[in-house]
């Protein structure tokens, strides 16, 4: 029985593109884009361009077999690849051919790489034996560049990259993070996500905030932008304060939640029996109304905004 369920789950699912690639033709692939001169003159483009000059076509284009009646394939998506190809000159392509013809179901979603993310793309690229200079070659980017990518997390703790991998942070916070002792840069990380900024701004207040003893060079001064020597000193002392406020908050907060999810519970249970509800509003009127205060407390900041 189990094995008929499953042969017939297979049997419907549906395969998205033909087994079999197929080289075309640029002039018999029909785009459903058009490339505008400003998209040719973009960064992106010319990284394109770079990059297939460099190691060519790594993800193919897709595109839909051709209408009854006509020759054209129609380009479902890697239209920017097909007009590097273009310019570089290319005549054919080796194409992924859909078996549905919905373009916009494509790179619906665009999700940009992290730069923890690159930097560890990097690293592998290098471990495999692919030069700086020939990544910057396919990135179109400074070999300088493709270095600084690759010694990103040189001097960070890797509890504080874990914290930061997939969050987009300004590549220049961990130059400055570099600067903190491994438990200062758990603690800055944990600030930035808890705060969701991610900003070199950010980071260099921390800095300012950060305690001597907890620089790895604690003789060299904090140098932060309009901020002087006593100014960070007070941010010294208030960051600590504040740290230690959150702290106990946090260490609260699921007790508290527990707590008063218990005790709306039991009154809410209360407050069903009509005998009892008579009772308190004969009794004790301003008990009664704050029961239902109760009763309607979503959060530990108060009523729902909506009751």
């Amino acid at each position: 029985m189990l094995r008929a369920q499953q042969a017939k789950l297979v049997s419907n699912i549906k395969i998205g593109f033909a087994s079999d690639t197929v080289t075309l033709q640029l002039k018999d692939i029909f785009p459903l884009k058009i490339v505008t001169p400003a998209i040719r003159e973009s960064e992106k483009f010319h990284q394109i361009v770079a990059s297939i000059r460099e190691i060519g076509i790594i993800e193919p284009p897709i595109v839909a077999s051709p209408s009854r009646g006509q020759t054209q394939y129609m380009l479902l998506d890697g239209h920017l690849r097909l007009e590097a190809l273009r310019e570089i000159g290319e005549q054919e392509i080796i194409c992924l051919v859909s078996t549905d013809d919905e373009s916009f179901t494509y790179n619906k979603h665009i999700s940009r790489l992290s730069p923890i993310q690159e930097h560890r793309m990097v690293v592998q690229a290098v471990k495999r034996g692919v030069s700086e200079e020939k990544l910057a070659r396919a990135l179109n980017l400074n070999v300088k560049n493709i270095i600084f990518k690759r010694d990103l997390l040189n001097g960070i703790c890797s509890e504080a990259a874990d914290l930061l991998k997939n969050k987009m942070v300004a590549t220049h916070v961990f130059k400055i993070m570099r600067r903190m002792k491994p438990l200062r840069q758990i603690e800055a990380a944990t600030l930035m996500r808890d705060a969701n900024i991610y900003s070199l701004n950010f980071m260099q207040a921390l800095l300012a905030a950060t305690p001597h003893a907890q620089l790895v060079d604690p003789l060299k001064p904090k140098k932060v932008r309009g901020l002087n020597t006593e100014q960070m000193s007070r941010m010294e002392a208030e960051m600590g304060s504040l740290q230690g406020q959150y702290q106990l908050i946090e260490d609260s907060f699921g007790p508290n939640v527990l707590t008063l999810t218990v005790a709306r519970t039991y009154i809410s249970t209360l407050l069903n029996n009509a005998r009892i509800v008579k009772y308190i509003a004969q009794h004790h009127p301003e008990y009664l109304t704050e029961f239902q205060k109760i009763t309607e407390m979503t959060s530990l900041g108060g009523r729902d905004k909506a009751l």
